[in-house]
């Protein structure tokens, strides 16, 4: 089994860095030795649940960026899988889909 230790880089309640007025409210960072699209590590959301369990997917599109990324829910309840799509729909430039774990 391969892990990769997750780094928190926006903890609950920091502002958006580049969107001020949006807040996370749950944890949100990346998978530390891994790679995503944008060249940054894999994205990741915590839940309240089991970390070590992948939940559901996020799908993003942003057509200022005109780039795509998967973003990992992990440990993440369906409502806190709604948090996350509502933060994330927030942006006019982004489109998102949830593929939830069955």
């Amino acid at each position: 089994m391969v892990s990769s230790r997750v780094v928190i880089d926006r903890p609950r309640g920091s502002a958006h860095p580049r969107f001020p007025e949006n807040i996370y409210l749950l944890d949100y960072g990346f998978l530390e030795g891994t790679t995503a699209g944008d060249g940054q590590g894999i994205d990741v959301w915590l839940g309240s649940g089991d970390h070590t369990w992948i939940t559901g997917i996020v799908c993003t599109v942003d057509l200022d960026k005109r780039g795509a990324e998967l973003k990992l829910l992990l440990g993440s309840t369906p409502a806190e899988a709604q948090v996350i799509m509502n933060f994330l729909n927030a942006y006019a430039s982004s489109q998102c889909l949830l593929v939830p774990r069955p």
